[in-house]
């Protein structure tokens, strides 16, 4: 009989308020995934243990915070779990930039099964100040990350996702140096909240976390999306991406935000409808060139009468940041 992986949890980086805790993760079989592997043949069986993950259903967890405050939750039928709940003094437990930290753990016990970690796993959730001067919602794909989004088929996204190292992707040249420009400020020191959005699967969370670390993104919530929220889509609902944006907005009914995101799929169509909805609140949006004509010019087209919000089209982060400048966004 094969002997059965030890459990895991793997508790994704999420956002809050003083008063509103919103934790995400999922439980799983450790599949042991190493994400130092560069080699063709373990690239590939690194893909295949994302992507066939073994979820832990119905599995009962407790969520502990550093002031001993214990929330109990219980994963779906897919492993994941979401804590969306309201709780007092967060801002008391916050690091300078922002961060809790906290504990999740199984609260069952699990006969003959191994639990990593001693059964500790670290979470972390951004609690922002209302002091900050804005937040930044940021796709990945093409717009941090070089994927090839707009190649045919979209093979390039799927050779880049199999047979590279997380730690051997690039990111877009000068990327970095412009998000810590906008996680500082107009100040230079500031702690801006920014926001990592996909359309990516949570199975890539892991790989998307290491090459945001790895290049020195600042850090900030990662949000994804389940393949059970792509199989039951339904006609004329919104883009996950779309609704999980308009959620951070409803979070933080405050703040202002700047809008970043690649010209090669829908970013263009998703912003300027955000921004419609809250034209007071959005205040540029950045779009990153791609190398298709008939996509550029349908996104010029989008933009062509549109005067509600400042919208720029850049081909560098040069050109962003000297934008970003200009309107004083940054130091």
């Amino acid at each position: 009989m094969f002997k059965k992986d030890p459990l895991q949890i793997v508790v994704f980086q999420s956002y809050g308020t003083n008063s509103h805790l919103y934790v995400r993760g999922r439980a799983l079989e450790d599949e042991s995934i190493d994400l130092d592997q560069h080699h063709i043949f373990h690239l590939l069986v690194n893909s295949w243990k994302r992507f066939e993950s073994d979820e832990i259903k119905y599995a009962n967890l407790k969520i502990t915070l550093p002031d001993s405050r214990i929330i109990e939750t219980q994963t779906d039928d897919h492993g994941y779990f979401l804590v969306d709940t309201t709780l007092k003094d967060l801002h008391a437990l916050t690091n300078e930039e922002g961060w809790v930290h906290f504990e999740v753990s199984y609260s069952d016990d699990h006969p003959k099964r191994k639990i990593q970690n001693n059964n500790r796993f670290q979470g972390e959730l951004l609690v922002p100040s209302e002091k900050e001067d804005y937040g930044v919602v940021t796709d990945i794909d093409d717009t941090l990350l070089h994927t090839g989004v707009v190649s045919l088929l979209k093979w390039r996204v799927i050779y880049n996702t199999i047979f590279k190292n997380a730690k051997h992707r690039l990111p877009l040249e000068g990327a970095p140096g412009f998000y810590h420009l906008l996680h500082r400020g107009r100040s230079g020191e500031n702690a801006n909240p920014i926001f990592y959005v996909s359309h990516s699967p949570w199975n890539m969370y892991r790989y998307l976390e290491l090459f945001l670390r790895q290049h020195q993104f600042p850090k900030g919530p990662i949000l994804l999306r389940s393949f059970k929220n792509i199989l039951q889509k339904k006609r004329g609902d919104k883009p996950q991406k779309q609704k999980e944006i308009l959620n951070i907005l409803k979070t933080y009914p405050k703040m202002k935000f700047i809008l970043i995101g690649d010209s090669g799929e829908f970013d263009a169509d998703i912003y300027i409808e955000i921004a419609q909805m809250y034209p007071d609140r959005i205040l540029a949006i950045y779009l990153r060139s791609v190398k298709h004509n008939k996509k550029m010019l349908r996104v010029r087209g989008l933009f062509e009468n549109y005067k509600t919000t400042p919208v720029l089209l850049v081909e560098s982060s040069e050109e962003a940041i000297a934008h970003a400048r200009a309107n004083k966004f940054i130091k």
